[in-house]
Formats: C-alpha cells, structure tokens, sequence
C-alpha cells in the first residue's frame, strides 16, 4: 500500500513538474528589468508603416482582384476584399494592443509567452519561422516568375532542359535566381536595419505611384454599367453566373473574401520590431492601424477600376491589370504595371527576410532555439548568424518548391498566430486585478458549491453587476473562452465538412442552430464579465467582440485549406516538438530562472 501510495505521489509530483515546466511564462516586470535592446532603435512611425505596407501590398495587388471577380464575387469583389478588411483589421487591432503592452522583438511569440505559457509560445515560433521563410520564398518565386513571363519564359525552358527535377512535389527545375535573390536581400538586411527599411521605403514609395496611376487612369476608362450586366447579356461560352452585380451570389463573395484575405496578410511584420522602433508603445499600433487602412484603399481601387473598364467574365486571372488595360485601350499603362509589380515584390521580399531573422532571435534570447542565432554584430547592430542562417534556409525553398505549395503552406501559419493573438488579449482583459482583490479577496469563491443552480447561473452571467475581476470572474471568464474557440472550431468544421458525411439536409441544419446557440452563449457569459483595467496606450476597442469575432474567422479560413497543407504542418510541428524536448527545455531562460528561484529556497529552508 505504502509502495502505491509512494508511486501516484511520485505520479503527481512529475505530473506536475511538466505541468509547470509547459506553462511557465515570461513576465512583463521581467522584460521591463532586461533593459533596453541589444538592437538599434531606428525605425519611426514612417518607416514601420512602409514596412506594413511593403510586406502586404505585393503580387497580390496585381493579380488578387482579377482573379476573384471572374472566379468568385463578379463586380462584387469589392464587398470581397472590405470583407476581408474587417477580418484583418480585427487581427491588426489585437496586434497593436499587444504591441503597446509588450514592446519586445518576437511579435507573437512573445505576446503567448507572456500570456499562456512558453509551450505555447514555442509553438507560434516555430510557425511564425515557418510563415516567414516560406512567404520569403514563394515572394522570390513569384518575382522569378513574373520577370521569366516578361523574357519569354527563357528561365524556365533553358534550366527544364538542363536539370530537370523530376519530383510531384517540387518545381520541375532548380530556381536559381530566386534563391540567389533571397541571398542577396538576407545581405542586405544583415548590412543594418535603417539601410534596409530606406531601400523597402523607395520600393514601397514605387509601388504606391504604380497604383495609383493605375486608379486614376482606369477611372477615365471607367463604365458603371459593367457592373449591373443582365444575365442574357452574358456570352454563352462563359461562366458569368447570374449576372449583375452579385452574379455569383453571397457565397461568392465570401468565397472571394477568403482570397482577398490572405492579400492582407503581412502587417504583422510591424510587430516584430519592437526592439528597433523609436517609441513602439505608440507607433506600433498607429502604424499598423494606418498601413491596413492605406492597404484597403489600394485594393478596393484597384478592384473598382479594374472591373469597371471591361466585364468581369473577360478578366484574366494570371495577368488581369495589363490585359484589362490593354484591352481598354491603354497599352501604355502595361509597362507602368510591370514595373510598379516588380517594386512590390522586392518590397515585399525585403519586408518578409526581415521579421524570420527577428523571431529566430527572440526565440534564441530566451533560450528556446539554439543560442547562437542570438549573437548580435557590434558594428550593424543586428542578428547576422539568424538573417545568413534563414536566408540560405528561404533560398532553398524557393529553389525547388512551386509557388502553389508554398503559398498554402504560408497561410496556416499566419491564421494560426492571428488566432493565438486573439487568445490572448481575451486573457489578459479578464484577468484578475490586484488591486480589486486586496478588497474582495475570493468573491464567490466558496458559493458555487453550495448555492443551487439558478445561484452559480446567477454568477455566471455576473447578475450582481461585479465591476472588477477576482479570482472567480477570472476561471468563468477562461472557461468560456475555451468553450467558444472549441465550439466555433466545431462549428466551422460543421458548415464546411459535415454535408459530405450526413445527407440529410435537416440534421445538418439542426445541429448547426444548436452549435451557434452555444458559440453565443459562451461569448455572452464571457461578455458579462468584469475587464481589467491595467492603463496602456492602446486597446482593443468592443471586447470580447473583435477578438472572437477574428478567431472564428481565423478558424473558418484554416478549415478551408486542404489536408495535404495540413500533412505538412504537421510534420513541421512534429520536428518542432523534438527541438524543444530535447533541446528547448534544458536551455530555457525562463526555465534556469525557475530552478536558481528553487534552489535558492530550498538553501534558506535548511
């Protein structure tokens, strides 16, 4: 018995152990005492909006809105594309109050390490490293590609003939100049921060004039009626839809918006910066607040014009910009776009080497990744063992990978961060304060088990109008997020996935009024209770709505992707968990701190 006894206490002990071991955090008093950056602070609120904008308005810009109005949304394209604004905007918003409140390089990384443990932490990691060395590698295939168009595909046919690849998963020939292209940038942002953001400025700078000559010489050509063309107008030999301005209908245009979506993605570059932005508390969130506003203008023009000087069935999704200007009459506009388009995507590659190398060496400062990926250059003044180290890994990729599987690959990555960030502003808004509970010490806390149910509901929902949050409000309000990310995942996958299991139309329906009710009700009991209110420059306005409102969108576009990208990511977490098992535990920062804190109590003890 006493054998039994000793092995579940040994059991709980360990259990235990890990338990603390995964969800040890970072704490914001420490990132306070750790003094001021290593890295040079020389990026003012110009220069991080040109950052936002550089790493978001790439190719997208000149092949996005083309190819989701003769696919997808028609002349409602536009609604596509402010749909997806909204989505982004509520991500950015999390962001920038994350931003003020943890001013460190890491960007989401360590806004969890803060907020939910380093296991977690570490996980965000490791796919923000795998959002940023493949969306640097699918930037410099996409510019191989569009400048190999421009030469009559010479790249192309002379390295297919020569050295062939002959794997289904990989490009049919080694992209040469892609990976070399990667390289070259890598140097440069190795070279200094403020040397690098000047050249994305001057590209950033190009690419805006590009757009908007592009607006205002479309606008001449420009006819409303292409808009609200009637159905037997419609060339037979098309896929026109129903014609007018929602030809596709509603699910067309939210099946747009999941395209137009992933045209967003990139503004969080800006949060990355924390430890090289002169006052981050305040121009970061301002900055990523003013680049997604610039960044929807620049869409939404170009999705006006472009479907207003020919029809939307006549679009050409590879080229749409030149084709519908040259069919417009406006051959000369072609080259401005070229040109305009190559601009983007180096501004856009130049931006995407930059935050891997940022988040490699956060991840190394705190003892998660291998230390020396955190050596700094006293004269540049920036990581140059983890910019060289992720450029040579990104110029690989974009060697021998096509264009379609990295961009899928990007994209799980990215909405799995915007996801965890919403997370964690929920916690940290309905945390207790300290200060209310030197004056209600445990609220509630012994009358739940005790009162009967009508009382705990009573509780639930904060009836009593309680107006700071205690121990109590915090664990309802941490259940009830749980409860909502689980449930809108169900919900999700219910809407997306379910048809194709149960044919019967009426339980499919039924069971998604159920799912809804309960997705409302937890947000509602999550709503009712009591916010922090810790004074910081920025915050999310209308908690809890835009945070839930930007995980249950995340959820809805990660469930559309398809399972080969899920296969991929997750055999990348896999190699991920190896890493930090055997690696990442024995070397944690945080971890040597909590042991020197044991030790040293077990010293005064005896």
């Amino acid at each position: 018995m006493k054998m039994t006894a000793d092995l579940a206490c040994d059991t709980e002990t360990n259990t235990h152990k890990w338990s603390t071991i995964l969800s040890r955090r970072k704490t914001t008093e420490l990132l306070e005492l750790e003094g001021d950056s290593k890295l040079a602070r020389v990026l003012g609120l110009l220069e991080l909006t040109a950052l936002g904008v550089g790493s978001t308005l790439g190719i997208g810009i000149y092949v996005l809105a083309g190819d989701v109005a003769v696919n997808s949304a028609g002349p409602a394209v536009i609604i596509s594309f402010l749909i997806a604004a909204i989505a982004s905007a509520f991500a950015g918003l999390c962001y920038a109050e994350f931003a003020s409140r943890v001013p460190r390089a890491g960007s989401a990384y360590i806004y969890s390490y803060v907020t939910i443990g380093e296991f977690c932490a570490f996980i965000i990691g490791w796919n923000l490293i795998l959002e940023y060395a493949i969306g640097t590698a699918s930037v410099a295939k996409g510019l191989s590609n569009y400048l190999d168009i421009l030469l009559d595909n010479v790249m192309q046919k002379t390295l297919t003939k020569w050295m062939p690849i002959h794997v289904s998963f990989l490009s049919s020939y080694p992209d040469f100049f892609a990976g070399g292209l990667v390289m070259l940038l890598s140097v440069l942002v190795a070279w200094g921060v403020k040397e690098s953001s000047t050249i994305n400025g001057i590209f950033t700078i190009i690419n805006l004039l590009t757009i908007f000559i592009i607006i205002v010489c479309g606008a001449f050509k420009a006819n409303t009626s292409y808009w609200f063309i009637p159905k037997e107008d419609i060339p037979p030999n098309v896929n026109g839809g129903e014609g007018r301005f929602l030809p596709f209908g509603w699910a067309g245009v939210m099946a747009g918006a999941a395209k137009c979506f992933f045209g967003f993605v990139g503004f969080d570059v800006i949060a990355t910066t924390g430890e090289e932005a002169k006052n981050p508390k305040k121009n970061i969130p301002l900055s990523i607040v003013v680049s997604l506003l610039i960044i929807f203008i620049a869409y939404f023009g170009v999705a006006s014009v472009i479907t207003m000087i020919i029809p939307y069935y006549e679009q050409n999704e590879d080229a749409p910009l030149p084709y519908a200007f040259n069919k417009a009459g406006l051959p000369g506009v072609m080259w401005i776009i070229s040109v305009g388009a190559i601009c983007a995507l180096l501004a856009s590659l130049l931006t995407v080497v930059f935050p891997l190398t940022r988040i490699l060496y956060a991840m190394a400062e705190d003892g998660v990744l291998f230390k020396f990926l955190a050596t700094v250059n006293n004269k540049t003044k920036t990581p140059v063992v983890a910019t060289m180290l992720s450029g040579i890994l990104s110029a690989i990729v974009a060697g021998i990978f096509n264009l379609d599987q990295l961009i899928d690959m990007m994209s799980i990555g990215t909405l799995l961060a915007y996801s965890i960030v919403a997370f964690c502003i929920l916690f940290l808004r309905y945390e207790k304060d300290t200060e209310s509970l030197k004056q209600s010490p445990a609220l509630f806390q012994d009358t739940v088990s005790v009162n009967p149910i009508f009382q705990q509901l009573k509780i639930m929902f904060n009836s009593t109008g309680v107006q700071c949050p205690n121990m109590c409000t915090e664990k309802i309000a941490k259940k009830s997020i749980y409860y909502f990310c689980t449930l809108a995942t169900v919900l999700c996958f219910s809407f997306i996935y379910l048809e194709n299991f149960i044919s019967n139309e009426n339980i499919c329906m039924y069971f998604n009024i159920i799912l809804t009710i309960l997705t409302i009700l937890s947000f509602v009991v999550l709503a009712r209770q009591p916010r922090n209110k810790a004074m910081i420059p920025f915050k999310v306005p209308f908690i809890p709505l835009i945070p839930c409102c930007s995980i249950l969108m995340n959820i809805y576009l990660m469930m559309k992707l398809d399972v080969s990208t899920w296969i991929r990511f997750i055999l990348w977490l896999i190699i991920g968990f190896v890493i930090y098992a055997f690696y990442s535990i024995n070397h944690s920062v945080e971890g040597k701190k909590m042991l020197n804190d044991e030790q040293h109590r077990k010293h005064v003890d005896e």
